[in-house]
C-alpha cells in the first residue's frame, strides 16, 4: 500500500477512468489516502463521476512520474462516506474545505475494493501489487 500511495502522491495528478454506458470518461484527480487499509478517494455527489461510479463501480487509474515509471490501478469503487472518513480527507488535504465540509450532504468518500496495481517502467519491467 505504501508504495502505491507514495507513487500517487509523488506524481501529484493521476487519471481516473469511469464509464457511462459504453463511453469511457477520464479525468485528473489529485487526492488519495489510506482509510481502513484501502486506497481511498473523494468526489462530490453532484458530479458525473459519482453518478457513473454508482452505475458501474469499475475504475482504472493511470499515473506517470515523468521519469519512465508508470502505474495502473484497477478496482471497484465502494462508497464509505462517514463523518470520520470525510474529516480524515480534510485533515490530509485542507484545500478540500474550499469545496466540501463534513456532513454537507455532497462530500463523498470511496475506496477501491478488489484492487491491484501494476507498476512498469520503460525497460519493460513490471510488478503487480494486490491492494
Amino acid at each position: 500500500m505504501k508504495q502505491v500511495l507514495d507513487f500517487l502522491n509523488n506524481t501529484g495528478v493521476y487519471y481516473l477512468a469511469t464509464t457511462a454506458g459504453d463511453q469511457p470518461h477520464v479525468r485528473p484527480i489529485g487526492f488519495v489516502m489510506e482509510y481502513d487499509g484501502k486506497l481511498t478517494f473523494c468526489t462530490g455527489n453532484q458530479k458525473e463521476m459519482y453518478q457513473q461510479l454508482k452505475v458501474n463501480p469499475k475504475v482504472e487509474i493511470c499515473a506517470y512520474d515523468g521519469q519512465g515509471n508508470m502505474m495502473r490501478i484497477i478496482g471497484e469503487a465502494v462508497f464509505i462516506t462517514s463523518e470520520a472518513s470525510q474529516q480524515k480527507a480534510l485533515d490530509i488535504m485542507p484545500a478540500l474545505a474550499n469545496l466540501y465540509s463534513v456532513g454537507d450532504g455532497v462530500f463523498e468518500i470511496f475506496c477501491l475494493d478488489k484492487a491491484k496495481a501494476v507498476c512498469s517502467n520503460m525497460s519493460g519491467e513490471t510488478q503487480e501489487i494486490t491492494l
